[in-house]
């Protein structure tokens, strides 16, 4: 133990020298002096809980493998309320659902106990909807990818208390993509993303209609929902007991909220929608038969062309769309998906019917990043930093009052991320932007992958890496920008842009 806490030590020095300007724990101004003293203050035990957090993303637990028992659960779409216009009503509510056979788990869900439904837009909607908290404690609702004024956004200044409700109301302007939602209340959204509030939002446009992708939904275009959870011995999500503040990970799989799932297919083009809804566990996705895969869309929207991959990596929040083509494969043989560790995520048994007939186009899309935004200078620079509670963006904790940045509404500029090294390595920090979809322009001075170049909400951040990025707000208003690492969010690893 000796040895940790030297180097616990060093590290909360590193990261005071590095402008971690508040005490983690106690919120105050931290000079060297009360560092130590900070230091005197902590027990072995809460150091060593400092350094294994930390060290549990470099050794990560094994998800169990999926036994295949359970048909995938298929999220309901959601139906639209009577009456003029196109209302929506979303309800955060508390309940108990048998995860586990023939026990309830408490858990929270939109629109149900767990999890929540599938909203359908399309270009040019408009949309209200008619947002509702049925919970006992605070809570928002964030509409994570979509381009909409920051009033209607949910961030953490939209709380709603028990029993409030708030109508919003905006209009559809981006393309086709596969967006989703969750709470951000501060302080508190990673254990209501743990206890099950999270929900899908699919936008089709008239290209997306019109290019002949697999479209039919729950048979031949499929969400994909993967969050790892860890039950206590009464099948309970104990969020209290499991959190690291490094990042909760978990040895359970749950997909769609489905535990040991498997996907029926037909001998046809399956649409896979990916979402790493998870609080901290990045996902590398693979086929368990070493068959390629063809990606045709990133966060926000269609890929201009198909990418054939092997593999594909999503930390928490992206989002990434895949057809395996099942009328080439042996329906004898396994297949699953599985992930980087060989752990067996989703058994698919491939049946002998043939499904609809469908295709991958050459072209899909027109997305382009053009010479004048490569060469803008960049205007915001970003500083990734910290471990556990001591957390940072540019030496600074989330603070409600205080604006970072400014930027004007319709004006792209360029912002460069750095995921600064801390005394351990450091971690992947994945970063996501409200309000806004981006263009990748490079990753440490080189062009991003094919499968990157097409519009991204969220983006993964190597430790010394440096990303840039073209961003243009369309909406007034303060927005947020923070690790998706929910633990590092609420210990306010976040900041505020106001669009102006």
């Amino acid at each position: 133990m000796g040895l940790r806490i030297k180097l616990a030590a060093t590290a909360i020095g590193i990261l005071v020298i590095s402008g971690c300007s508040k005490n983690a724990q106690l919120g105050e101004e931290m000079d060297h002096s009360t560092m130590n003293q900070h230091m005197e203050d902590m027990d072995h035990s809460s150091m060593g809980d400092m350094m294994e957090g930390h060290m549990s993303h470099d050794d990560v637990v094994m998800l169990h493998d999926s036994t295949g028992e359970n048909e995938l659960k298929i999220p309901t779409m959601l139906e639209r309320d009577a009456g003029e216009g196109i209302i929506y009503t979303v309800r955060a509510q508390k309940g108990k659902t048998e995860i586990f056979d023939g026990t309830k788990t408490e858990t929270y869900g939109y629109n149900g106990s767990f999890l929540g439904p599938m909203l359908r837009f399309e270009k040019g909607d408009k949309v209200k909807i008619r947002t509702i908290n049925e919970l006992d404690e605070d809570t928002t609702f964030h509409w994570h990818g979509l381009e909409v004024s920051a009033n209607v956004d949910g961030g953490p200044h939209d709380a709603l208390k028990p029993g409030e409700e708030k109508v919003i109301e905006f209009e559809v302007a981006q393309e086709a993509a596969t967006l989703w939602f969750h709470p951000h209340p501060h302080g508190k959204t990673s254990e209501q993303v743990y206890n099950g509030l999270a929900g899908l939002i699919y936008i089709e446009d008239d290209n997306s209609k019109s290019i002949g992708l697999p479209s039919i939904y729950g048979e031949n275009d499929i969400p994909l929902i993967f969050q790892d959870r860890k039950f206590d011995d009464k099948k309970q999500l104990n969020y209290t007991a499991v959190k690291n503040e490094d990042g909760t990970i978990g040895d359970t799989l749950l997909i769609n909220g489905t535990l040991n799932p498997k996907l029926t297919v037909k001998k046809e083009k399956v649409r896979l929608r990916l979402v790493n809804g998870s609080n901290a566990r990045n996902y590398t996705f693979k086929l368990s038969s070493g068959d390629p895969f063809v990606q045709i869309a990133t966060d926000g929207g269609l890929l201009n062309e198909p990418v054939t991959l092997k593999k594909v990596t999503l930390t928490p929040s992206e989002r990434a769309e895949i057809i395996v083509d099942f009328s080439q494969m042996n329906s004898e043989g396994e297949i699953a998906l599985i992930n980087e560790e060989g752990s067996v995520l989703l058994p698919f048994k491939v049946s002998d019917q043939s499904g609809a007939v469908s295709r991958i186009p050459g072209e899909m899309n027109d997305f382009s990043l053009i010479e004048e935004e490569m060469d803008l200078p960049v205007t915001k620079k970003i500083e990734l930093f910290g471990m556990m509670k001591m957390v940072t963006i540019n030496g600074k904790k989330f603070d409600p009052e205080r604006i970072d940045f400014t930027q004007q509404q319709g004006v792209t500029e360029v912002w460069e991320i750095y995921n600064k090294p801390d005394m351990m390595g450091g971690m992947i920090h994945p970063f996501h932007i409200h309000g806004a979809q981006f263009k990748i322009i490079s990753r440490d001075g080189e062009a991003p992958p094919e499968n990157e170049r097409g519009w991204k909400d969220s983006i993964s951040v190597k430790p010394d890496e440096k990303v840039k990025i073209a961003i243009q707000f369309k909406h007034k208003g303060v927005y947020m920008f923070h690790c998706h690492i929910l633990e590092h969010e609420d210990n306010g690893m976040m900041g505020q842009i106001l669009i102006e």
